[in-house]
This record gives structure tokens, sequence and C-alpha cells, in this order.
């Protein structure tokens, strides 16, 4: 196994740390004296994830250590990452957290990737995964939202966050379903 996937497989085993820090936070919050620790801790162990995702990218790239299982465990690692920060900084009790559109948003797009990936392989042989700007924009957005939150950064600024991570979010699932129309009507079913 090379370098690049250890580090994915390192990022995957970060998350129930993760999740552990946040919810453990969360309950901490619900009295006087929140853990601030535990937020820290949660903040440091999500920047180290956030990090290592940039690095085993630039390993693959960089020394052609591209693989199978790197392609699907590396996407593997980010959605769930990004989904339980998301999902969690939504409903726990922490000082700050997102609206309810955005999770709604996030995992509504990403559901209809994930089906229209399926739905298109079925139809048309195989489904072409084409990255666009817009969706490397949205996840470092959805980061910076979540760091937002975790730092505890000015509750009454969020929205600002928020709105951009959720904007480029929509465009990029507006071009990922053109691109799946695209690749459905090339391969002859309309």
């Amino acid at each position: 196994m090379n370098l690049a996937n250890q580090i994915t497989i390192f990022r995957i085993l970060l998350i129930p740390v993760f999740i552990g820090l946040v919810i453990y936070y969360g309950d901490s919050a619900r009295g006087e004296h929140p853990d601030e620790t535990l937020r820290l801790l949660a903040a440091a162990v999500f920047g180290i994830a956030a990090i290592s995702d940039a690095i085993d990218g630039w390993i693959a790239r960089r020394f052609d250590q591209r693989t199978r299982l790197g392609a699907i465990l590396d996407p593997l690692a980010d959605k769930l990452l990004m989904l339980s920060a998301i999902i969690l900084l939504s409903f726990t009790a922490w000082r700050q957290h997102f609206p309810l559109w955005f999770p709604v948003l996030v995992i509504g797009r990403d559901l209809l990737s994930i089906g229209g990936a399926f739905l298109i392989d079925h139809f048309a042989g195989k489904f072409q995964i084409h990255t666009h700007w817009s969706g490397k924009v949205a996840t470092f957005a959805q980061m910076a939202a979540i760091l937002w939150i975790l730092l505890d950064l000015a509750p009454s600024l969020l929205i600002w966050p928020t709105v951009f991570a959720g904007s480029f979010t929509a465009l990029s699932g507006f071009i990922n379903l053109a691109d799946g129309i695209r690749q459905l009507k090339a391969a002859g079913h309309d």
C-alpha cells in the first residue's frame, strides 16, 4: 500500500475521533461550562484531516501513486468527514450551528449525484466523472464554514460563509446534473 493511500486511511480513522469530540463537546455545551478543550481538539482533528486530504492528493499526483483503491477511498473519506461535520454541527448543542437548509442542500446534492451516477452507469454503460472547479470551491467553502463553527468565530457572521458554501454546493450540483444529462444524451437515452 502506497503512502497516499496510507494517509487516506489515516484520515478515515480520524473521522470517528472527530465525531466523538464533537458529540462530547455538544454534551458539555448543554451545561454552564462547556469543555473548550474538546472544541479545540475537534477543530484540530478536522484541520489535520483536511490538510491530509491535500497532502495525499499531492503525493498521489507528484509521485504517480494513483490507484483504484485511492480513487475509491479518497472521495469516500472526504464525504464521510464533510457530511459528519455538517450533520453534527447542525443538530448538536454547539453555540453556533448550521441552519437546517444547509445540511439538506449538501446531503441532497450528494444523494442526487450518487443516484444520478448509478442511473447513468446503468443506462449509458459507464459514468464518467468530470471534476469542475465549482465542486472544489464548494468543498473548500464547506470546510471554511465548518472551521468557522469549530473555532467559534463571530457567531453573527456565520450566515456568510454558510451562504457562500451553499451557493457553490448548489452550483456544483447543477453542473453535475447538466453533465449527467449530456452523458445520457450521448448514449442515446433522452
